[in-house]
């Protein structure tokens, strides 16, 4: 008999060490596994969660959360989850849709009055949903916010300046500001910060309680360092990049064991312990195709062509696999 499973994992780069053993008996072999593929990456640590249906099989860590001092990863540590929490961004919209007050169809100004994007013709033309899927043909411009960080409502004036590479709808560009405006448009909505938003309509009712928005501020004992390999496979520490201002595109911190609740919601058709947190339309609408990324069938020189050929524009990412 086989089961669904969906397997989430956060990796954190460094070198080899502490493991968690899995006990149920259809993950053997996933500690030798992972605990290669931390010695082969110089990886310090990742942490792991399994979810089948309803209920989480394993919430593990495997590695070092701290690599100088030895502290080993647990289900319980925090990790960056990085664009993961772009899921969460639209999922607010989602929320808002269902509730009548916003239409994926619509255009951002309805919205956003005071956007102006690089021309008339994206302006008058970007809907809610070319945010979310990647579309806008406006690439990423990633330096204008990455080097240069500031407030959400200066990084959304920026956008104006951001000139599109192809037409709108015309070929598939991943871009952190467009998530950006996500966030915007829901604190514009509810009148609330999008990090209340996301605290009250998410952390709150899946039991996210040590999830949050600035592990740089030492409040969290269980907490993941981060380490870059350099010359000759030496680990160094880095410090956290605090990212406020583009937070909607991936500023969350959570750990395996949370991280699950929130899996689980997304394969249960967006409820929790029998709960809607998600409206089941936003969920079908969600995991749906939306965009083609990279047309064409594997070779052998473009391998990955395939599995990355269509986008969900929720932003969100899981592994399903078949365990027998």
């Amino acid at each position: 008999m086989k089961h669904l499973l969906s397997l989430f994992a956060i990796c954190l780069f460094a070198s080899f060490a502490f493991a968690q053993k899995p006990t149920d008996k259809r993950l053997a072999g996933l500690d030798t596994l992972v605990n290669r593929l931390l010695k082969e990456w110089h990886a310090s640590g990742v942490g792991i969660a399994v979810v089948e249906k309803n209920k989480v099989v394993y919430a593990g860590g495997f590695g070092f959360a701290d690599y100088e001092n030895k502290r080993p990863v647990t289900g319980n540590t925090l990790f960056a989850i990085g664009s993961c929490t772009k899921a969460f961004t639209s999922a607010l919209l989602g929320k808002f849709q269902a509730d009548g007050k916003l239409n994926f169809d619509e255009n951002v100004k309805t919205y956003l009055p005071e956007v102006e994007f690089y021309n008339n013709e994206l302006t008058n033309n970007i809907t809610v949903r070319d945010l979310t899927c990647h579309r806008t043909g406006i690439p990423r411009h990633d330096y204008s916010w990455y080097l240069n960080g500031t407030t959400r409502d200066s990084l959304v004036k920026r956008i104006k300046y951001m000139e599109n590479f192809t037409g709108l709808r015309e070929k598939w560009y991943y871009n952190n500001f467009m998530f950006l405006l996500q966030g915007v448009i829901t604190e514009k909505l509810s009148g609330k910060t999008w990090e209340s938003n996301i605290q009250e309509q998410f952390f709150g009712p899946l039991g996210m309680n040590t999830s949050n928005f600035t592990l740089w501020d030492g409040k969290q004992a269980d907490a993941a360092k981060g380490y870059e390999v350099v010359k000759e496979n030496v680990i160094k520490g880095m410090d956290y990049y605090k990212i406020e201002g583009m937070g909607p595109a991936g500023s969350i911190f959570s750990s395996p064991s949370e991280m699950a609740n929130w899996v689980i919601t997304w394969i249960n058709g967006g409820k929790f312990n029998d709960k809607e947190i998600l409206p089941a339309q936003y969920v079908r609408e969600a995991m749906s195709s939306q965009m083609v990324i990279n047309a064409g069938l594997p070779t052998p020189e473009n391998p990955d062509v395939f599995p990355l050929r269509i986008t969900a524009w929720a932003g969100f990412w899981v592994l399903i696999a078949d365990i027998i």
